[in-house]
């Protein structure tokens, strides 16, 4: 009995050692979890009410006062940690996008144009990186909301151009035998004349002298016609055809022949008749006046239609093509338009200006339209398709992206990358990535959403900055390393190397030996300014003075931070890549 209670008491003994040990070493667990590591201070400083000035949000302080640059009273900072978090569930999938595009999305898996596939983002990852702003502000900033839809995109192009004339329909009066202008019927320019309509007689020595002979003829022909000597017959129908071509050569009309055959009667003058509808544009005959054979008496145009001729840049060329249809209006005609179609596009560019001309055709009844009139043109093109389709006015453009705030609910709005493509009427524009038909868009007021955006984004890298110089931060650093969906966390000790990952992009690559890579070889493609973690094999990167490999840069100043393990062409200007040299700035 004694033997089985030292042996119980031995137990129980054993039992509360244990227990002691494991509250030990839970205490000093969390002591450590909650130690001066990067998160412990992340939630002390991010915890805190913050302040800052409406009009330098740079300047950040944990205590309300004045601005110290402007004198103004500082405001509390609305941070991100108050937004609501995501219930606990199965996640929804928002959208699926491409790994190495991220401005490639669907609403359904699949690959991306490279041929890898698509990855789904889910709603609570999207509202991680919205920012959060209160529905009285949202009131006061004035935002308005639209919907992206999709349907067909008519790209109009608005150009300038003069009316012309026809030039098919343009025609030249001229005599082919030398003479006198004994009587002229039409005296003035821009006089309307008819077809047909009597222009001028012209006396001609010539033209009297070969009536006589086709008389003659005409005379040898009728007594030599019934001669048994078939020579003579020839002969003579040969002289009559001869003389006759003649006066048909000369525009003698067919009528007037006849009537000399009848009438047997010379004509003194020849009568010149008008070929066609139109307006006398130049007029150089005179009466009385001595002209030579070939010389322009009248130049008249047919004015029924007319031409326009109109500039496109090079740009628009691919919205435009034959038989499409035009509208033009005029200055002097307010409030009417006149409809034609394209009839060609000329196959040259104009050197300067650097446009094409292109004509249209249009009818001109009353003679409304007249030439060297300038015109507004409108040519209307649909293009081919279902596009997507945003008010050109919801798309922010900093020269290098195009960003477009989307409407999550609940207040959070999200900056979303696009690549927009044409503009068309209506102004609208077709977004070609990154938005998909029936989400909400912010179309109103996106400048303020923007202006919040970077002030957050400011307000974040200020809070790293501030934890970054923290006593504790000097002393350790945790390093988030992400490993089968599990973080580990790993201390490492801060030193100028670690500092040197908060330099911009323009101040980086000072020296060699500020570049770090990975010492196993098959990684040497990996490259950073400071201190890290290799992202492929997790060893700790050194410097590339310690591996003895070459590092190639950008010899442009601005793109210094470009940084390769080989030589090439830098993927930025182009230009190609110099080697660093140790201890050596780049030239």
């Amino acid at each position: 009995m004694p033997d089985e209670k030292l042996k119980s008491g031995r137990i129980i003994l054993f039992v509360i050692v244990a227990l002691a040990v494991g509250v030990a070493g839970g205490f000093f667990i969390g002591k450590r979890s909650s130690g001066p590591g990067e998160m412990a201070i992340s939630e002390e400083v991010v915890g805190k009410q913050l302040y800052s000035c409406g009009m330098h949000p740079d300047i950040i302080s944990e205590e309300p006062g004045n601005c110290p640059i402007c004198g103004m009273k500082l405001t509390p900072i609305k941070t991100a940690s108050a937004a609501t978090t995501t219930p606990k569930g199965e996640r929804k999938i928002k959208y699926w996008r491409a790994p190495m595009d991220p401005t490639y999305i669907s609403d359904k898996p699949g690959k991306s144009p490279m041929g890898v596939d698509l990855v789904p983002v889910y709603e609570d990852e999207i509202a991680e990186g919205a920012i959060t702003i209160d529905p009285v502000t949202v009131q006061n900033m004035g935002l308005r909301t639209g919907l992206v839809q999709t349907g067909k995109l008519t790209r109009t192009i608005r150009t300038v151009g003069h009316i012309d004339y026809d030039e098919k329909k343009l025609y030249i009066i001229n005599t082919k035998i030398t003479g006198w202008i004994e009587k002229l019927y039409v005296n003035t320019t821009g006089e309307v004349v008819d077809k047909g309509q009597p222009l001028l007689e012209i006396y001609s020595p010539e033209l009297v002298s070969t009536q006589e002979e086709y008389l003659s003829a005409l005379k040898n022909f009728s007594v030599l016609e019934d001669s048994p000597y078939e020579e003579a017959r020839t002969g003579a129908l040969e002289l009559l055809n001869s003389t006759r071509k003649r006066l048909e050569y000369w525009d003698i009309d067919k009528s007037q022949i006849e009537n000399l055959e009848q009438d047997g009667e010379i004509k003194k003058t020849l009568t010149l008749y008008s070929p066609t509808t139109g307006v006398v544009l130049h007029k150089n005959a005179i009466e009385g006046a001595y002209v030579k054979a070939g010389s322009d008496l009248f130049r008249i145009a047919d004015l029924s239609t007319v031409w326009v001729l109109a500039t496109i840049y090079e740009y628009e060329l691919p919205y435009i093509k034959l038989r499409q249809k035009a509208q033009m209006t005029l200055a002097y005609l307010p409030g009417e338009s006149f409809e034609g179609k394209l009839t060609y596009i000329y196959p040259y560019l104009e050197q300067k200006t650097r446009d094409v001309k292109v004509r249209l055709e249009l009818s001109n009844p009353g003679y409304r339209l007249k030439p060297d009139m300038y015109a507004n043109v409108v040519i209307a093109s649909k293009l081919p398709g279902e596009r997507i389709l945003i008010p050109e006015e919801a798309v922010i453009r900093s020269g290098k992206r195009e960003i477009v705030f989307v409407d999550m609910g609940e207040g959070k709005y999200a900056a979303r990358e696009v690549a927009t493509g044409v503009s068309g009427e209506g102004e609208v524009v077709e977004v070609k990535k990154g938005l998909l038909p029936g989400e909400i868009i912010v179309v109103s007021g996106q400048f303020m959403l923007d202006s919040e955006s970077k002030t957050q984004e400011a307000i974040q890298k200020m809070i790293k900055a501030k934890m970054a110089t923290s006593p504790e931060a000097e002393e350790m650093q945790m390093v988030s390393v992400s490993k089968t969906a599990e973080k580990v966390e790993v201390e490492k000790p801060i030193g100028e190397e670690v500092k040197n990952l908060n330099l911009t992009p323009e101040k980086k690559a000072n020296f060699t030996e500020e570049v770090y890579t990975c010492p196993m070889e098959e990684h040497s493609h990996i490259l950073q300014v400071g201190f890290g973690i290799c992202p492929e094999c997790e060893m700790d990167l050194v410097p590339i003075t310690q591996t003895g490999r070459a590092v190639y840069t950008c010899p442009m100043q601005e793109h210094h931070h470009v940084l390769f393990h080989q030589p090439g062409d830098c993927p930025e200007c182009g230009m190609k890549l110099i080697k660093l040299e140790s201890k050596d700035k780049p030239k």
